[in-house]
């Protein structure tokens, strides 16, 4: 399929992936008129004999020239439902996406990962796996390699793992040879118009398969279940023993592959350098064997495996108080999921930020039946998750969270876990919820929990102990 149409192409956000757009059509496609449409970006940034001629929209009207080209290409951080792209849609415009480009022109084996929270930790572990047989493995995607940079000297030897979102998805019009479907809940409400859309857009991962191609999901997410009813892939599942084909599970504490009646133990899960990551390593092992990578070097490429920063991370032991970073955690059920990992140990939990809509009952609900003695809530949704804990007397607020605080910074956010978290305790980051109101993202917020942790932490303790709030 050609994914470039016509004499003219606008690509609509210039970030990491628009840029890398740019920079493909300026190789592949010389005699394009391009322009480029993006509320902030800079004229210097598009400037130079490479990108001659480009013309660039900026400011509130960046979106207003879009019928004026025969191709728009869309950045995954520009909302397809803006009105804008809208109209130009129902005018008959042709749109399409980095992931179609990338598609219709890779060769090679390509394994797509998608669903709320795990993909990069189950993208990474797969290239580690995988790279312990194939000589050409790439990781490429949401992960932060644009897809388009990674074509180059690509062969039909090369396999491609590829970290997919949502916006990623939206409008995909090819699938993988294999598709993974970890677990879905809501997110990005302020991007989709509702859950619906949202999963509709993951599902793309598979909608576009052929029957020769598999698609990996875990039959206990129900609602993951429903999604991929309609696929033409093959199924193949983990998380649950009951499979007359492939299936990867847990049992006495072993990750197992069941091949037909025979079942293989791979390794311990207490063997595996991942806390609370189960899921992501069962659909890794799983496709990894659809690869046809032997189970002892299964093993031997997961045992050296480290966390990726920002899940549920280890930042370090001061002053006898064990703090972990899990800025990643912007939904209620990867905090719950952390909070579940770690185990009665957490003490202090900080949460709250950018406010995307979503419902915290669910997490209220955790909180009150697994009680943490201190929360330090951030802006704007850090009041929404004290509230939704709801009423409770004073009696059992005693057994419950005893103590709550507000903190607009970082540094003040962790000056209280440090005055409030019990020693032989855990200080948890795990905000339920998006950084951008408050930090960068959520590598921000993360790197610098992690600096006030240790700035504080290696100051003696009478020392540090002065400095915080009273």
């Amino acid at each position: 399929m050609e994914e470039i149409r016509g004499k003219s192409v606008l690509i609509v956000g210039y970030g990491r992936e628009g840029r890398s757009v740019h920079a493909w059509l300026a190789k592949y496609y010389p005699a394009l008129r391009v322009g480029i449409a993006d509320r902030n970006v800079e004229t210097e940034l598009v400037s130079g004999e490479k990108y001659k001629g480009a013309t660039v929209y900026n400011g509130e009207g960046y979106l207003f020239h879009l019928d004026e080209y025969d191709t728009i290409i869309r950045s995954p951080g520009i909302s397809p439902y803006t009105p804008e792209i809208q109209k130009f849609l129902q005018h008959g415009g042709y749109m399409t996406s980095a992931t179609n480009v990338f598609f219709s022109r890779v060769k090679g084996v390509t394994i797509g990962i998608t669903g709320t929270k795990g993909k990069s930790t189950t993208s990474s572990l797969i290239k580690q796996i995988l790279s312990a047989m194939y000589r050409d493995v790439r990781l490429v995607g949401n992960i932060g390699v644009p897809m388009l940079d990674s074509l180059e000297l690509a062969t039909e030897e090369t396999v491609f793992v590829l970290e997919l979102s949502s916006h990623q998805l939206f409008d995909c019009r090819y699938g993988p040879h294999i598709a993974v479907m970890l677990g879905i809940v809501s997110e990005h409400l302020d991007y989709y118009p509702n859950l619906a859309s949202y999963a509709n857009a993951k599902v793309n991962i598979t909608s576009h398969q052929a029957r020769g191609d598999y698609l990996v999901y875990n039959p206990r997410h129900t609602f993951v279940r429903e999604l991929i009813s309609s696929t033409r892939a093959q199924k193949i599942i983990y998380g649950d023993e009951a499979s007359d084909t492939l299936s990867t599970f847990l049992k006495d504490g072993w990750i197992s592959v069941r091949t037909g009646a025979d079942v293989a133990p791979v390794l311990m899960m207490s063997d595996v350098p991942l806390l609370g990551n189960q899921e992501n390593v069962l659909a890794a092992v799983t496709v990894s064997r659809l690869m046809n990578i032997p189970i002892p070097t299964i093993a031997r490429a997961i045992t050296p495996f480290q966390p990726l920063p920002h899940r549920l991370e280890f930042v370090g032991e001061f002053h006898n108080v064990r703090f972990y970073n899990d800025s990643l955690a912007t939904i209620p059920q990867a905090t719950i999921h952390a909070l579940e990992a770690l185990g009665s140990d957490v003490a202090t939990l900080l949460v709250g930020g950018l406010d995307r809509h979503i419902d915290y009952a669910e997490l209220g609900a955790y909180l009150r039946s697994h009680p943490v003695a201190t929360l330090i809530l951030f802006p704007d949704t850090g009041e929404k998750i004290w509230m939704s804990i709801g009423v409770v007397t004073k009696r059992a607020q005693k057994a419950h969270i005893l103590k709550r605080f507000t903190a607009s910074s970082m540094e003040d956010a962790v000056k209280l876990a440090y005055l409030h978290t019990p020693r032989g305790k855990i200080c948890l980051l795990s905000p339920a919820s998006a950084s951008f109101n408050t930090f960068r993202d959520y590598a921000d917020r993360g790197d610098q929990f992690k600096e006030w942790v240790k700035k504080i932490g290696t100051l003696p303790s009478s020392v540090s102990s002065s400095s915080l709030p009273n």
